[in-house]
């Protein structure tokens, strides 16, 4: 059973449509923390751990967002939301600041953040319209 489903399958109750809010303004907060976080350095080196922290907490945010809706389709809505605050980043601000630099840090951070989620909603969405492999008929009785 989902938790923010009404009684008309597809429809979403007042809690369910607020969750899928704040999941969305989420996905947001993680893109523009990511990218501050970005040019962390350890030491000298530099230490890129928001790449990994952005696409643990997209996975989770896509996979509560599948669960509060119970369709696949919802949960690209918090990449959605990381994509909007990512391209917000992009811009320069006030007096020519830019916060995403042409480097390679900026690519492992897009490509790392939304792989990961991008895939499990492809896997979910091929387990649904494929349904459950079944073993063929010599296979699995031995």
């Amino acid at each position: 059973m989902t938790v923010g489903t009404a009684a008309k399958p597809g429809h979403l109750d007042v809690l369910g449509r607020v969750t899928l809010a704040l999941l969305v303004f989420d996905g947001f907060l993680c893109a523009v923390l990511s990218v501050l976080f970005l040019p962390a350095y350890l030491g000298a080196t530099p230490f890129p751990i928001s790449i990994l922290a952005a696409a643990v907490a997209n996975l989770a945010l896509v996979i509560a967002a599948r669960s509060t809706t119970g369709r696949v389709g919802t949960g690209v809505l918090p990449l959605a939301g990381w994509g909007f605050g990512f391209l917000l980043c992009m811009f320069g601000g006030p007096g020519g600041d830019v916060l995403l630099l042409a480097s390679v840090w900026t690519l492992l951070l897009l490509f790392g953040s939304l792989v990961p989620a991008a895939v499990y909603l492809w896997k979910v969405s091929a387990k649904a319209a494929f349904g459950p492999v079944s073993p063929s008929v010599g296979e699995g009785t031995r």
